[in-house]
């Protein structure tokens, strides 16, 4: 496969996302356009939860799934907000969500405050993807990137993600690796999503590469692999175009 070829691959494994207080009806709008491409579709628009509904009616035409985000960014242990906002999204027509793991509670060794965050979000999502984020920068090491991983995978999840963009250190191909293995000894049949910080095709592939190396080619379609970046897109239409 070419260059060109994975770049159009990718396109259509990214969850196209705009996480900002500042979004407007504007911004979504635009968002939900650049999501339809000349080479493909987005897999994903992921949005807070008060812009699912705007952004379900701008994309209701189309396969592109709704995607929000809960318990986000601090991985907080406020269980009750977090069950309103995944109702919120769900309510507002939101296909996945991705939610924050209380990774603090984790490091401090809080694990039945752990177990009821996936429960939670297990049952509340019910036949809805669920995505898990780890904050992986926030985790650090091998061994503790790994054990978040294995608890995860204990529940009815869809995919395990590294990070919510919002910490000093975001996705890394270390952590991924961590995570895709991890998965792959479970026997779970379970994604795997890349978020943060990765903004060209050059680093975009790296994970593309790494998820079929250990799990297996043509395992990265939009159904168990995924990046969630906002600039990305920009990237590789440009290498699509010829501009790069």
């Amino acid at each position: 496969m070419n260059d060109n070829e994975l770049a159009a691959r990718l396109i259509g494994c990214l969850d196209l996302t705009s996480l900002n207080r500042d979004d407007t009806e504007e911004k979504i709008d635009l968002l939900c356009q650049k999501a339809l491409t000349p080479f493909g579709h987005v897999a994903a628009v992921c949005v807070y939860p008060e812009w699912v509904a705007f952004a379900r009616k701008k994309l209701k035409k189309t396969p592109i799934k709704i995607a929000t985000v809960v318990n986000f960014p601090e991985g907080s242990n406020d269980f009750k907000q977090m069950k309103e906002e995944i109702k919120k999204g769900l309510g507002g027509g939101a296909d996945e969500i991705d939610a924050v793991f209380p990774y603090h509670d984790f490091l401090a060794g809080n694990m039945d405050t752990c177990r009821r965050f996936l429960e939670i979000v297990q049952r509340e999502c019910a036949k809805h993807t669920s995505k898990i984020i780890l904050e992986t920068g926030e985790l650090k090491h091998t061994s503790t990137i790994a054990a978040a991983t294995s608890l995860c995978l204990e529940y009815d999840i869809n995919f395990i993600k590294t990070s919510t963009g919002k910490t000093p250190v975001s996705a890394t191909i270390g952590a991924a690796n961590i995570i895709l293995e991890t998965i792959r000894d479970s026997g779970k049949n379970v994604g795997f999503k890349a978020s943060g910080g990765i903004r060209e095709f050059e680093e975009a592939r790296k994970y593309l590469i790494l998820s079929e190396v250990i799990l297996g080619e043509g395992w990265a379609t939009p159904e168990h692999f995924r990046i969630g970046a906002s600039s990305l897109l920009n990237n590789l239409l440009s290498k699509l175009n010829g501009e790069q």
